[in-house]
């Protein structure tokens, strides 16, 4: 199971479809090894850039099971819902194939911070021992958590074990958590998200890892091992290497499709397809991300990396 110290890198999962919109399993088992492969120490899948809504209860429960079986490394499930109902189901089904924990962001009706804090005491009441990962990504819920919110729940809800931070600009906010564990509050694992945008200065301010997706996610165990090892200065030119494609994927209602079209052109999914509605690249995306991977390529072996494919 997941827990308070939980670290490394847990890649965010996309969910691979056939031209027709129906699953790709056989991508979906290959993409877990690449994964694995590229230095994920765990998978989170079923988030909302794995198209988790556009998927029926019956396909998230054999995502789940297929994934599970498939990894060496903990998997976590996302399964934010609209009703507390749906989502232990689909939690308490997941922690009995063998899921290390979930994932719950909160819904976009949520606006003053006791709804806030009630809204995830109740997650954790329905939830039971399943221990959770709370993710807080306002961009896309609408719903601002303050430092000393996220520190209430922590404080009520001992089964949150884990932020995934998504909050942007939100360093600050990484320092007031720390800063308050370090004056005795519960430490929890704060692992980062936001397509691996800002993951230098969220490490370097006490992240513990990074759970999120991109087209190159060696990127995110390259840079922490960097780290890890006491070498910023190599960290940052791995990263530096990786940032032309991190900007690009980071265009708002586009960056799956340029994902998925990386994962695609690398060999890791069949298809590029994202299921409708979703968007899709045009030939001149397409050729921007084409050149992109090709100086992406030629920056990395400059500094001894070589690329996967």
């Amino acid at each position: 199971m997941i827990d308070e110290t939980t670290h490394g890198v847990f890649t965010i999962a996309a969910t691979p479809f056939l031209p027709d919109g129906q699953l790709d399993t056989d991508s979906l088992d290959r993409m877990v090894d690449a994964y694995i492969a590229r230095g994920a120490t765990g998978l989170t899948i079923l988030g909302m850039m794995g198209e988790a809504g556009k998927l029926t209860a019956a396909e998230s429960k054999l995502v789940v099971s297929r994934v599970i079986a498939r990894a060496s490394v903990p998997v976590v499930v996302g399964v934010s819902a609209p009703g507390l109902a749906a989502m232990s189901a689909l939690a308490k089904s997941s922690v009995d194939t063998g899921a290390a924990g979930v994932m719950v962001a909160p819904p976009p009706t949520l606006r003053t911070d006791a709804q806030i804090l009630g809204y995830f005491q109740d997650v954790a009441e329905n939830l039971g021992s399943i221990p959770f990962v709370l993710q807080d990504f306002p961009l896309a819920t609408g719903v601002q958590i303050s430092a000393s919110v996220i520190l209430q729940i922590v404080e009520t809800c001992p089964t949150c074990v884990m932020l995934k931070h998504e909050d942007w600009p939100g360093l600050e906010k990484i320092s007031a958590l720390r800063a308050a564990s370090d004056a005795g509050a519960r430490r929890i694992s704060i692992l980062c998200g936001n397509g691996g945008l800002y993951l230098l200065e969220e490490m370097l301010r006490g992240a513990d890892g990074a759970m999120t997706g991109f087209g190159y996610p060696e990127m995110m165990a390259q840079v922490i091992a960097a780290l890890d090892d006491g070498d910023q200065h190599r960290a940052r030119d791995i990263f530096d290497a990786y940032m032309p494609m991190i900007r690009y994927e980071a265009q708002p209602g586009m960056g799956l499709a340029i994902r998925k079209y990386s994962l695609f052109r690398q060999g890791v999914i069949a298809h590029p397809t994202l299921r409708r509605p979703g968007a899709t690249l045009s030939a001149a995306a397409a050729a921007e991300t084409d050149a992109l991977a090709a100086r992406q390529e030629i920056r990395l072996r400059s500094l001894g990396i070589e690329p996967p494919c």
